[in-house]
């Protein structure tokens, strides 16, 4: 359809994939390198400047295989949600996602049976079939940055620096995909579409009963109870950081953009002020 072709250009647009002439821009090429949602490439090359790329690559292998959580049988629903509670990161599902592949990646470590893998998997409720083809995506992930000699920062996860930087780098690919609690109970408004959604039911927060106000969202699906996908918190006064601004002046008017604009306000009254003058 026209219209979905316009909004993926202006989506392109605002992720500086393209340049003045529609063209590809050389930064919109080396997106193109990456077999991935053009928002994932932009992360992990945006994690190149904020330098989490080892975490960054765990969450785009994650996220591009398979989901990782099983349908518990009935009666065990509780069972396998204390499971996945130990995987649980308090900066959102991004981060409990790395905790699970690295998990993962021990448990295989210390086990030389393909056998012991499934059951480590079945004993939380885990799939394993998708775990080992996150393990591939991200060789593959790996090969990409080699061969297009893209540096791969030193794995630090789990300190502050580092949670910061990976919420700067998918802030940077995904700020298009912004919701926010509107009336504390977990309805979600995403910013550009005006559309309300709700927590999946997979997702870490639904799991230790936490809702946060801003979250950036991997997907939203309209299949599964408009419910949006792979959720961490981040903060407007980030969001503002890093969002182009010819992005935030097009979004379209609703209560969230004025408490933005609030944010933005606060932070450069003086660069605000001339630009209402001018």
């Amino acid at each position: 359809a026209p219209e979905s072709l316009m909004q993926a250009l202006e989506d392109l647009d605002y992720l500086a994939a393209l340049d003045n002439d529609g063209n590809l821009s050389e930064f919109g090429i080396i997106m193109s390198e990456f077999p991935l949602d053009p928002q994932l490439s932009k992360s992990i090359l945006a994690s190149c400047e904020f330098e989490c790329v080892d975490e960054m690559l765990t969450i785009a292998a994650m996220v591009t295989a398979p989901n990782c959580f099983l349908h518990a049988p009935p009666g065990t629903e509780e069972i396998a949600l204390n499971c996945w509670r130990k995987f649980s990161h308090p900066a959102g599902d991004h981060f409990t996602l790395i905790n699970i592949f690295n998990a993962f990646k021990e448990a295989s470590a210390n086990s030389a049976s393909q056998c012991n893998n499934e059951k480590w998997c079945r004993d939380y409720f885990l799939s394993c079939s998708a775990l080992r083809m996150a393990e591939i995506i991200r060789a593959e992930l790996v090969e990409i940055m080699k061969r297009i000699e893209l540096p791969i920062s030193e794995p630090d996860f789990g300190s502050k620096e580092n949670i910061l930087s990976i919420k700067k780098s998918l802030l940077s690919g995904y700020f298009m995909h912004i919701a926010r609690d509107v009336d504390g109970s977990g309805n979600y408004l995403m910013l550009t579409h005006r559309q309300v959604a709700q927590l999946h039911p997979f997702s870490s927060y639904c799991n230790t009963r936490r809702i946060p106000e801003w979250v950036l969202f991997h997907e939203f699906s309209i299949s599964e109870d408009n419910s949006i996908r792979v959720v961490s918190e981040i903060s407007p006064d980030l969001f503002v950081e890093l969002v182009p601004q010819y992005y935030f002046s097009n979004l379209p008017p609703s209560e969230s953009k004025d408490l933005l604009q609030e944010v933005i306000n606060h932070l450069s009254p003086v660069s605000t002020t001339k630009e209402e003058q001018k």
